[in-house]
Parts: structure tokens; C-alpha cells; sequence
């Protein structure tokens, strides 16, 4: 018998400015079940003692606008993910681009957003594993707007509408020998709550494990 892969999600609690961990670990371990082994922390330093071989998928839900990682911290998540390691980022998550490295890894940084709302969600990369039995789907979110890397080469697989034009939501690459995987939704727990919206993370943790996709 395989033994279950596990996954690391890191966050803040109860008092994070806007997106506190527990709601959204719920959610994702109601997505996964039993499929995954789910482990959690509130502490930023599991960053830097990540190996691939004990948590072959980290999710960064993290809510670190205004605190910067520290050093080993950075060194940590880039070396994780070179190694083999993938990184699944979730909306806020998105927040460990206050680290200059760290935000060249992801590939884009958060540039704000417009009010909360309702957004149409478009898969966008016909074909791509992580669109599996994932359908086209509405959902109240933040809009999230974001810079990319023009150095980064990224494949943009999820959009959503807003205001006449289409803004990315969703993107992978490879960083060395993992991968990373960004999600815009996940605000509160509503967010993760449509049946197309919970396929697209499951599907992102399998392929982020390196497990096949169907």
C-alpha cells in the first residue's frame, strides 16, 4: 500500500489583518480527505526547515503584508522548491512577495484589488492536468490584479472577468526541480465552497505531488 503523501499548509491565526488559517484549512481538508495527510503551522520557520521528502507540497495561505521573512526563511522555501518541492500559493498566500527572491519564485506580486464582488472564473489552458473536470464557475471573491515577472516563463490556466477584460488567476512553472502552482481564490471560506473551484485544488495538490490527475 502507497503511503499518503503529506502537505503542509502555513498561515496566521486568529488575529491575521485579513485571512486567518483555520477557515481555509478546513475547506482544504474537506477537499482533500483522506487522500492527503493535511499538517498545519502558524510558525514561518517550518519555511526554512522544508524538505520535499517529509512534505512534498507546502500551501502558502500565508497573510504577511506587512512582516518581512527572515533570511533563512527565504533560503528555506527557494531551496525546497528547487529540490523538488512544490509550492501551491492561495490568494493571500501570494504575500511572501515582500521577499524580492521569493516573489522572482512566483513569479508575480500582488498589485491590489477592486471590491469584493461576484467573477466569472474561465479555465483558460485547454488540456492542462489541472483543468481536469473543472467547469467553468462564479464565485464572490477579491479580484486580485498582480505584475508578472517578465522573466518568469508561466503558463496562465485560470482567468476571471472583470470590467469587459480577462486578468490571470491562476498560473504554474517549474522552479528548479518543483513546481508552483498560484490560485487567486480563496479569501474566506465561501471561496472554496463551488464544486469546480474545489476540483481545481484537489488537482493541484495531486499534481503538485506528482500524482496523476483524473
Amino acid at each position: 500500500m502507497t503511503a499518503k503523501a503529506t502537505v503542509l499548509i502555513v498561515g496566521n491565526g486568529p488575529d491575521a489583518d485579513w485571512h486567518p488559517l483555520e477557515p481555509a484549512k478546513a475547506q482544504i481538508a474537506g477537499i482533500l480527505g483522506e487522500e492527503f495527510i493535511l499538517e498545519s503551522s502558524l510558525d514561518y520557520d517550518e519555511f526554512a526547515r522544508l524538505d520535499p521528502a517529509q512534505h512534498p507540497v507546502c500551501i502558502s495561505y500565508t497573510d504577511c503584508w506587512r512582516v518581512d521573512l527572515t533570511p533563512a526563511q527565504i533560503a528555506g522555501l527557494i531551496s525546497y522548491t528547487v529540490r523538488g518541492g512544490s509550492l501551491l500559493v492561495i490568494h493571500n498566500g501570494i504575500s511572501l512577495h515582500r521577499s524580492f527572491e521569493v516573489l522572482q519564485m512566483m513569479g508575480a506580486k500582488f498589485t491590489g484589488h477592486p471590491p469584493y464582488q461576484t467573477l466569472q472564473y474561465y479555465g483558460v489552458a485547454e488540456g492542462h492536468p489541472l483543468l481536469t473536470g473543472v467547469e467553468d464557475f462564479t464565485l464572490d471573491e477579491e479580484p486580485y490584479m498582480f505584475e508578472f515577472d517578465p522573466f518568469t516563463k508561466k503558463t496562465v490556466f485560470l482567468e476571471y472577468a472583470f470590467e469587459g477584460n480577462r486578468y490571470p488567476a491562476g498560473w504554474e512553472h517549474a522552479y528548479g526541480l518543483g513546481k508552483i502552482i498560484y490560485l487567486q481564490p480563496g479569501h474566506h471560506a465561501p471561496s472554496f465552497e463551488p464544486e469546480a473551484y474545489r476540483r481545481l485544488v484537489r488537482n493541484s495538490v495531486r499534481w503538485a505531488a506528482g500524482q496523476s490527475v483524473d
